[in-house]
């Protein structure tokens, strides 16, 4: 079992607008899918309710633990943590599984600054966009270890924690 932080950011760090992905890259998500498929996602609530609204349900074949600070919040299907410690901890029990932190900003925050995740998986858009939420940088404690081309115009980098 690992603790992976996956994002997809430009070139600026941004990772959204208004609660969505500033852009749309179907060989990106088919990725995303296959990466965390079978594993225990972990995410704050304004990154589950964009799923919500964007696919119906939860992701599909993957436990989704949601991290909010209201108590009265509750989804059929998903565990609901009211930190990301308790979230970890909840996601830990499923045994095995790999872990993936998925979003938003402050879940990423929180993440680096504990020093949380064992790999990062970045992909970067060698674009700019329009937005209103940011990747914090990438903390000295993690390293570079492999890029690979994913099209025209981003790439995919994986980091491990030193």
């Amino acid at each position: 079992m690992s603790i992976s932080l996956i994002v997809a950011m430009d070139r600026n760090n941004l990772i959204g607008r208004s609660g969505e992905l500033p852009w749309y890259i179907p060989a990106d998500l088919k990725r995303f899918k296959e990466l965390t498929k079978w594993g225990v996602v972990v995410m704050g609530r304004k990154t589950f309710d964009s799923i919500i609204a964007r696919i119906g349900t939860p992701l599909p074949n993957r436990i989704n633990v949601v991290v909010t600070r209201d108590t009265s919040y509750s989804y059929e299907w998903v565990v609901i943590a009211h930190s990301l410690d308790i979230a970890l901890g909840n996601a830990r029990l499923f045994g095995g599984r790999d872990i993936w932190i998925i979003g938003g900003a402050e879940i990423y925050r929180q993440a680096l600054e504990s020093k949380i995740p064992d790999h990062l998986v970045i992909t970067r858009i060698d674009r700019d966009h329009e937005g209103d939420a940011w990747f914090p940088t990438v903390p000295p404690e993690y390293t570079l270890t492999s890029t690979e081309p994913g099209g025209e115009y981003w790439h995919y980098e994986a980091w491990t924690k030193k």
